[in-house]
């Protein structure tokens, strides 16, 4: 999993690449004389554990090729590290009707990823911390931005199932919206025929 990086990172990671390309090894004495141990270290660590170097051995490293790295910060992430959480949330609005309806309606694209999440309004804090340690874009209620992020909803009390391994709001509560909104008749029209009764 490939992490977004701070500017000095970056600036590193340019250096290495321009002098060293895919092939090359090198290791922490190119940064000698530019900035000092600790930083180095920080820069380093920075750049193994966001994915773009490898360490090849206990003292030299290569550059991950950029392409992957740029595809990589697209992908779809949130799917997998909110199964880390251990905090109470549910996927709600079009996030849900995207997974009851088994992705046969799809809301998101590598340009725009948005996920709508309901979390208790006392972990708000917990929450906006979690996603920010996974450098995910999150809002509180309205936000948006390129590729993947979250739209957090703070509410007192969370009532969710368990689907494939997500908290997510009810099928009723989630047929219901997808009722309310023409544009969802596709993945209304399939979640009825699915469960059919269960639904009502």
């Amino acid at each position: 999993m490939y992490k977004e990086i701070p500017n000095y990172g970056l600036r590193a990671y340019a250096l290495f690449f321009s002098r060293h390309g895919l092939q090359e090894e090198f290791g922490q004495s190119d940064l000698d004389w530019i900035i000092g141990q600790s930083m180095k270290k920080k820069v380093f660590s920075l750049l193994v554990n966001s994915g773009w170097i490898k360490k090849v051995s206990p003292t030299t490293y290569k550059c991950v090729n950029p392409r992957a790295i740029f595809r990589g910060l697209l992908e779809f992430k949130v799917p997998h590290i909110i199964k880390e959480a251990n905090k109470s949330y549910a996927f709600t609005g079009l996030s849900a009707i995207e997974i009851w309806s088994d992705y046969s309606y799809v809301q998101r694209g590598k340009e725009k990823s948005p996920y709508y999440i309901k979390v208790l309004r006392k972990d708000l804090k917990y929450w906006r911390s979690f996603f920010n340690r996974y450098r995910v874009p999150n809002y509180v209620k309205v936000g948006s931005t390129i590729g993947e992020f979250v739209i957090l909803e703070p509410v007192e009390i969370i009532q969710s199932v368990e689907k494939e391994g997500m908290n997510v709001e009810s099928l009723e509560k989630t047929i219901k919206a997808a009722e309310e909104n023409s544009f969802y008749e596709y993945p209304y029209r399939y979640m009825r025929e699915k469960y059919g009764a269960i639904a009502t």
